[in-house]
Parts: structure tokens; C-alpha cells; sequence
């Protein structure tokens, strides 16, 4: 069928098979990034603009470092010091930047929906690097190429998503992208932190981390995301390590080859012992870094090629 979509803006857009196509192509470019020469062409000629309303350094850094690697010409917004600090809306500054011609945008908002809103603003295509609580696609796709090359395949696998789920857009990208190719899904976390209504996703609620690990494949750990907490959602941060924290004792419940992954970036000693995370026997914290450029890579030849498509039936029509 092909990759069709003009832009990126979240998993529950995609059909599995594009989720496959993105993954496939992020393999080979896995291996061009571990060559002496890392440079391809498929985004020569093309202009990328890099539009983070909320620091970040692993997805920015990434979404630039994929983009020069692929020849595009690649911008970067300061926000904090645009003219939306002076009190130009977003769609202002969305039809002031349409207007330079960019082929590729790449967005990361504190409120959800903001990425879906500029996307119907502008002609280039968007990806969405993150918004609000609602997903982060790119994150879900380089931890599915994560799991997919360290357990040689992304499907009937029990994955566990633990702790701050009600915050975290990367467990909402995860919970749909691992749903639509068919493993099994737990979330694993206080009430407060894991509410009920995430069942409807299809995934299994566990408040006690020894049950939610036991004979899981994957043990993927969150971020605790105070900044967007208002109110007491946990007692205190040693007594949630306590609980939630991922310790050999709870990794032992899960498989023996169980892999451990983190979005970053990690508060050690409150979500992750220190020594989980830097086991290179069972934690895949780095390797996801290194898929993440990789994944970003992916996306944006497959959109890019689909914006030249549309050009050249545009002027064919004309």
C-alpha cells in the first residue's frame, strides 16, 4: 500500500504497515549512521524548521542531527524569544513561516492539538515532536525499532509501560503503536499515576509492580513529570522509588532476557536504579537514543518523498 501520510502528527493515523515501512527504512539507516561517512541525499534541496515551544535536547538534537545527515538545509526556532512572546498567536506565526516555503516542520507544544492546528495552516508537512499529554510519535516508533532489533520481532510481546502514564504522551504513542501490532500491554503504577480509564486502550492496570512484571518481555520505565503535576500524586519521591522504582529485586519477576527502556531523560534513584539502567546486559537506554536518529531520519524521507509527489501532480494538473 505505501506510505501515504502527509504529515506525522501520531501513531493513531498510521496503518500497521506504515509503522513496518518506517521501521524497515530506519534499519538501513541505522547502518549509514554507523559508517565513517553518514550523509545521504534524500532531503537535498529541502528546508526543515525545527519549532520546540518546549526544551528538550534529545528529540531537538535529534530531529537537527537526522535532518543535516539527510542534506536538508535545517533551521531552528529560538521560541522563547519569537514573536509569540510578543503576542502573536500561533497560526500568525504559522502563516509567517508558510511563507518562507519550508518542506518540513517539526513541532514540539505544551498543549495538545497545538501540532494537529498548524498542520492545517501550513503546505509542508509536520511532525509532531510531543504535544501536551496527547503523543510523540517519533518516540514510539524508535522504542518499537528498539525492541524490534534487541527481540527480533514487534508483535506478541508482553510489554510493561510503568509509572507516570497519566502525564506522558510517550505511554499514550506506545500504548497504540504496540496495540495496532498486536502484543500485550500493562500499566503498571499508582492509581493517581495509572488511571482507570486507560483500560479502554486495551491494556491491562496493575498497581503492584511485582504482579505487572512478572514474565514480561519489555519493562519500559517513565519519567516522573512533576512540571506537570498539580497536587499530590505521589507521597514522596523515596517512597515511590520504593514502590515503583525499578530495582533488580522487581526486575527479577520479569523474563530472564527482559530488556529495560527509559525515554529520558532518567531521574536515577526515583524511577530507575542507577545500576539497572546502566547494565548492558539487560538495559536498552542507549540504543534507543541511537534509534531515535535513525527513526527521525525515516519519517522525514518518507514525508519528503510524499511532498515532492504532490508537487509534481500539482504542477502536471497546472
Amino acid at each position: 500500500m505505501g506510505f501515504s501520510q502527509k504529515h506525522l502528527l501520531g501513531i493513531e493515523h498510521l496503518r500497521p504497515d506504515e509503522i513496518t515501512d518506517i521501521l524497515d527504512l530506519a534499519d538501513q539507516y541505522v547502518d549509514l549512521n554507523r559508517r565513517d561517512v553518514k550523509h545521504a541525499d534524500a532531503l537535498t534541496g529541502l528546508t526543515q524548521i525545527n519549532m520546540f515551544f518546549e526544551n528538550s535536547t534529545r528529540t531537538q538534537a535529534s530531529f537537527e542531527l537526522a535532518g543535516k545527515r539527510l542534506g536538508a538545509d535545517v533551521m531552528n526556532m529560538a521560541m522563547q524569544a519569537s514573536s509569540i512572546k510578543k503576542g502573536e498567536t500561533l497560526i500568525d506565526t504559522a502563516m509567517t513561516l508558510n511563507a518562507m516555503h519550508p518542506d518540513l516542520l517539526v513541532v514540539r507544544h505544551p498543549h495538545s492539538g497545538a501540532v494537529d492546528l498548524l498542520s492545517q495552516k501550513v503546505n509542508c508537512a509536520v511532525l509532531n515532536a510531543g504535544d501536551g499529554k496527547h503523543e510523540h510519535p517519533t518516540q514510539a516508533l524508535l522504542d518499537a525499532l528498539t525492541i524490534r532489533r534487541a527481540k527480533g520481532r514487534l508483535h506478541r510481546l508482553n510489554v510493561a509501560i510503568c509509572g507516570d502514564v497519566a502525564h506522558s504522551r510517550v505511554a499514550r504513542s506506545n500504548l497504540i503503536l504496540l496495540g495496532k501490532m498486536e502484543n500485550r500491554v500493562r500499566l503498571v503504577g499508582p492509581p493517581t499515576l495509572v488511571p482507570a480509564q486507560f483500560a479502554e486502550f486495551g491494556a491491562e492496570i496493575y498497581e503492584d509492580m511485582t504482579e505487572g512484571l512478572k514474565d514480561v518481555d519489555v519493562v519500559m520505565m517513565l519519567r516522573l513529570q512533576r512540571e506537570r503535576m498539580d497536587g499530590g500524586f505521589i507521597p514522596s519521591e523515596r517512597e515511590y522509588y520504593h514502590r515503583y522504582g525499578l530495582d533488580a529485586e522487581k526486575l527479577a519477576h520479569a523474563k530472564p532476557d527482559a530488556i529495560v527502556m527509559h525515554p529520558g531523560p532518567m531521574n536515577r534513584g526515583v524511577e530507575i536504579d542507577g545500576e539497572i539502567a546502566d547494565d548492558i546486559n539487560r538495559s536498552v537506554i542507549q540504543e534507543q537514543v541511537e534509534m531515535g536518529v535513525a527513526v527521525r531520519m525515516a519519517a522525514m524521507d518518507l514525508l519528503a518523498r510524499n511532498v515532492r509527489a504532490e508537487r509534481i501532480n500539482t504542477a502536471v494538473e497546472v
